[in-house]
């Protein structure tokens, strides 16, 4: 890591910076402006515990039944070194590999329980992130999510940085593509918050497209095609303006 960065940006897992945030870190490395993009759900799943039954079905879904965690931050890595950002990956395992200490059961076994509880066992988490986030070198901002479509992943982040980093250094990015759904955004906006939206030109549009699709395990998730991708990004894009990020108020 760099003694200092332009920005940095909590991206809870694998992805969620590029597809969020990829054109306006374009912009900013093109400009020299050095970029740090930290994962915190990056860790391996306990060696010692089967998987649960909905990461199973994940890893089928990716094409990854093996090393998933290696192979998508192999990903991650192609995808940074697109966007001229520098990148951390910290070892806390995603909510699907996460256990109860008590029972050893998952915290989280279906994707209604991700998007809709908060496991108590998290609490350590945060505790582990907040430990983490601060010793992190000095940014003049620090890009988090602002959790829309409520994914616990994403409400842990928050919750934590929040706790680090005063509100004048906090930036809220709209997290995409769960911002695109119908509701999704408006339900974590407050009246403190206000946005700003980031105007990409074309060469940061197709940056951000082309370290989206380094992530060739998620293709399949959320896209049919590279086509089918240009056009979602291009749809979005349109719609907000480029990109959009959110600030307190008067911070």
């Amino acid at each position: 890591m760099r003694e200092w960065y332009k920005s940095i940006y909590l991206s809870p897992h694998l992805d969620d910076a590029a597809l969020s945030c990829g054109g306006r870190i374009s912009q900013h490395t093109s400009q020299h402006e050095p970029v740090l993009i930290v994962t915190p759900m990056a860790g391996e799943p306990a060696p010692d515990l089967p998987l649960a039954a909905f990461a199973q079905e994940l890893h089928q879904r990716w094409a990854l039944p093996q090393d998933a965690v290696r192979a998508r931050r192999a990903e991650d890595a192609a995808a940074c070194q697109i966007l001229g950002a520098d990148y951390l990956h910290w070892d806390i395992p995603d909510c699907v590999y996460r256990t109860d200490p008590a029972t050893g059961k998952a915290c989280y076994p279906t994707w209604e329980s991700v998007i809709t509880t908060r496991h108590p066992a998290d609490d350590a988490v945060v505790e582990h992130l907040v430990a983490q986030l601060r010793q992190l070198p000095p940014a003049d901002e620090i890009v988090v999510p602002l959790t829309a479509g409520n994914h616990v992943d994403h409400r842990l982040v928050r919750q934590a940085a929040e706790r680090v980093f005063a509100p004048t250094q906090l930036v809220y990015y709209e997290d995409y593509p769960y911002a695109a759904e119908p509701g999704a955004l408006t339900a974590v906006l407050t009246p403190t918050l206000h946005p700003t939206p980031i105007v990409l030109p074309e060469t940061a549009v197709c940056a951000k497209i082309e370290a989206i699709w380094a992530y060739a395990s998620q293709r399949s998730t959320f896209f049919d095609s590279h086509t089918g991708l240009e056009k979602m990004i291009h749809s979005y894009t349109a719609q907000v303006g480029g990109e959009r990020v959110w600030r307190v108020k008067n911070a």
